[in-house]
């Protein structure tokens, strides 16, 4: 797959139209030197196929490259149907999408227009892994990996006491800790109320958006009003994955009764594997002990990387 520049726009404001100025400098780790988008986050570029606009505009809505936000408008790449991690080659720009689509929390001046904007369900982040020169007419395409792409994964915290700042949340970091040390990228970590629907609707985004291969979630697992987590979780998935909170609760009836009363549940989501864990830092890596070592080849199957019968070679001896 392959596909030409057609427009590079920037904008020094957020809240302002990009503008196509035919050229940018791409700087590692950074973004688009002029561009309000840039700095040290996930989302340093913005990208979408030229085909997706011309659609758009087919129902009669006049736009400009730039007017939905984008910086890079190509042509010949369907980018929504790539996944995170892909990597893309523009003349000495190296670049690697990691998020597909967006929240529109406040909608944009197209969409005020017209009722629509694509770019939340059509573009594409990535962020820049060399940089360089990009100008309209260049080539890009897609480069193979070299390398295989580390785990990533995602830690939930749910407590209401937590959420006020009444409680220091510990589980959350010890878990992000030991999946450092093993290895995974941990490209988001956040706390949240025990508020079903606000959990349900980040899991969605992250494995929709972000396609981490896994979620961690600590709190909310037991028998209060409260403890919501597993119905929210349940909410967001597509498969269910019992055998994960079964071996956790089996394991863990060997240390307490009490793992009994535990509600938790391990279910997919796209190709992102989601467990939920107790809510104390000791029951969270007694948790951990059960599968860290199982779930590489669970998740090499969710990326596609290997067949039921082995670990990929990529993978062994990653974590």
């Amino acid at each position: 797959m392959a596909g030409e520049v057609l427009a590079v726009c920037i904008s020094a404001e957020r809240g302002t139209q990009k503008q196509n100025a035919g050229s940018a400098v791409f700087v590692a780790q950074y973004g688009i030197e002029g561009d309000a988008h840039a700095g040290s986050w996930h989302r340093q570029v913005s990208l979408i196929s030229a085909e997706k606009i011309e659609a758009f505009r087919s129902k009669g809505a006049a736009v400009g490259y730039g007017a939905f936000g984008e910086n890079l408008v190509v042509s010949g790449i369907d980018f929504r149907s790539l996944p995170v991690g892909t990597r893309l080659r523009c003349a000495d720009v190296l670049l690697e999408i990691t998020q597909i689509g967006k929240d529109c929390h406040t909608h944009c001046a197209i969409y005020q227009q017209t009722g629509d904007c694509i770019m939340p369900r059509e573009g594409v982040f990535a962020r820049v892994l060399q940089g360089g020169t990009i100008r309209t007419g260049d080539k890009m395409v897609i480069e193979p990996r070299r390398d295989p792409m580390p785990w990533q994964a995602a830690v939930i915290t749910l407590s209401d006491k937590g959420a006020k700042g009444e409680r220091e949340d510990k589980s959350g970091p010890a878990i992000a800790k030991r999946l450092k040390e093993s290895g995974y990228d941990v490209i988001e970590q956040f706390l949240l109320s025990d508020d079903p629907e606000l959990l349900t609707r980040h899991l969605i985004r992250l494995c929709d958006q972000r396609q981490p291969d896994l979620i961690l979630t600590t709190g909310g697992t037991g028998f209060s009003a409260r403890d919501n987590t597993p119905e929210a979780t349940l909410a967001a998935a597509e498969r269910n994955v019992p055998g994960i909170a079964e071996a956790i609760r089996a394991a863990s009836l060997k240390i307490t009764k009490h793992a009994m009363l535990s509600r938790a549940v391990s279910v997919i989501r796209g190709k992102t594997l989601i467990i939920n864990l107790p809510g104390s830092p000791k029951a969270c890596m007694e948790s951990m002990d059960v599968f860290m070592d199982a779930i590489p080849h669970a998740m090499g199957l969710l990326r596609g990387d290997v067949t039921d019968c082995a670990l990929p070679l990529s993978h062994r001896g990653h974590l």
